[in-house]
């Protein structure tokens, strides 16, 4: 792995310059053009991207964007593919370590692991270069955004906004609220985390490409007075966004009726503290009812399907098609949730995303919903780009090539990964370099089933070359 330095603060008039190259980017959600995926793609197997001030100034075609930006200094990239930068939508910071952790379920994985670890980011030195493997681990995936919890510890959350502001990355991040089920030492006072989290969204919320989640861990570990903290906070702070967990496994869900015996489910502990709504995610979501989907849906509210944790720690295995269901569609971002997912990589997280979906099918007898359960390339690569950003509310800041965007972009070599990848690849293209749209999805589906992170070449945010693969050029 080779990481560019961290990126320097942008000047005010940098000058602009182009990226050719074949590109694939979304304009509208797949899953609304079913039968007809390809719709919502835009394909340029010769295209421009051209960049000023770290946004996107023009694209398109090359021929014709070129057209309008004589003398523009440009680099090729021949042989690539390039999409818009990934976007995690949960990912535990301080998980950075115990990744792949034998745990055998969450409960017993958060006491073995989990917690003797993050407990350790008190140290502010420790958190510090905690961030800097966490970023480096990000950007050599590909991954340009990320929605990130931290710990209870504020010095954890100053070092990983710090250091994705060097890094020029988009985050969205905020402490980590837990104050019962907690080892000594590790819980704060509801007290303690307003009084921290006040000063926090003041210092990081939209400052550089830094966002604010006010982040209660979830409400399994959340007293009362933590949630009513959390209340308070977004109704001073209505422009914050929530993350949290949400009906992750059945034990937890069960818990919740003991401990919030005046909620009729898990979203509705969250709604009775208003924090339900535009900017909320849930992460995992495995256990949601019916209803609770319907009430997310209706509010705006969003979850973040987290598959290779969901598989790793056996938590069940998330409803796709229902999630989808046009009837009450949610919006979703898709995360990696390392440590308890065992990779950094978006890539694999959509190919467990598709064998849960073929896994769900194999027991359902609604053919609709079965059908909106198979992760096409497009579906996937949506989910991870520009579906992301619109499940996290970020769309209008990144997520495709649309002018006036932040040009955050990563270089894929669609022949990277194992030795058995190139050749399935060249049944589509040669030197894995799509001529047709057909042939990109073609691609990208043997990325996400076959590939690795050894695919992701460059990886580029706000303009800059923050990533590059050992050996390149």
């Amino acid at each position: 792995m080779s990481v560019a330095a961290p990126a320097t603060p942008l000047t005010a008039a940098e000058a602009a310059f182009g990226i050719r190259g074949a590109f694939l980017d979304f304009i509208d959600d797949p899953w609304r053009h079913v039968g007809r995926e390809s719709e919502a793609a835009r394909f340029h197997a010769d295209g421009l991207l051209v960049v000023q001030d770290g946004r996107i100034a023009d694209f398109g075609a090359h021929d014709e964007v070129a057209a309008r930006h004589v003398g523009l200094v440009v680099t090729t990239i021949p042989d690539r593919l390039v999409l818009p930068g990934f976007i995690d939508g949960h990912v535990h910071f301080p998980q950075t370590r115990v990744l792949g952790a034998f745990g055998e379920h969450l409960l017993p994985w958060l006491e073995k692991w989990v917690f003797p670890e993050e407990i350790k980011f008190k140290d502010r030195a420790y958190a510090r270069e905690a961030a800097g493997r966490f970023f480096d681990n990000l950007l050599a995936s590909g991954t340009t955004t990320c929605q990130a919890f931290t710990t209870t510890a504020p010095a954890a959350t100053e070092e990983l906004f710090d250091e994705a502001a060097r890094r020029n990355v988009r985050l969205i991040a905020g402490l980590t609220g837990i104050d019962r089920l907690a080892p000594p030492g590790f819980a704060s006072s509801p007290e303690d985390f307003y009084r921290d989290s006040k000063r926090l969204i003041e210092r990081y919320h939209r400052q550089g490409r830094g966002l604010y989640a006010i982040t209660p861990r979830n409400a399994h570990v959340a007293t009362h007075d933590l949630m009513a903290a959390c209340e308070r906070l977004k109704r001073e702070h209505p422009d914050c966004w929530v993350n949290t967990h949400l009906a992750e496994t059945v034990g937890e869900c069960e818990d919740m009726r003991v401990l919030y015996p005046d909620s009729a489910d898990y979203v509705a502990v969250y709604e009775k503290y208003g924090l339900v709504g535009p900017k909320f995610s849930g992460g995992h979501g495995v256990w949601l009812s019916d209803d609770e989907f319907r009430r997310l849906s209706a509010s705006g509210g969003a979850i973040t399907f987290c598959p290779c944790s969901n598989l790793f720690l056996g938590s069940g295995l998330f409803r796709l098609g229902r999630a989808t269901d046009p009837a009450w569609r949610v919006r979703l971002s898709f995360g990696t949730d390392v440590g308890g997912g065992n990779r950094f990589s978006m890539l694999n997280v959509l190919d467990d995303a598709y064998k849960i979906g073929m896994v769900n099918n194999a027991r359902l007898d609604d053919p609709a919903e079965a059908e909106r359960n198979k992760l096409s390339a497009y579906r996937g690569f949506w989910s991870i780009t520009l579906g992301g950003a619109e499940g996290l509310y970020i769309d209008d800041l990144v997520g495709n090539f649309a002018a006036g965007k932040e040009a955050d972009f990563v270089v894929l070599d669609c022949n990277g990964g194992p030795p058995a990848l190139a050749w399935r690849q060249s049944l589509i293209a040669e030197n894995g370099k799509p001529l047709t749209l057909e042939q990109a999805a073609d691609l990208l589906f043997g990325l996400m089933t076959v590939g690795d992170d050894r695919a992701i070449e460059q990886t580029w945010a706000m303009g800059r070359q923050v990533y590059l693969r050992r050996g390149s050029n």
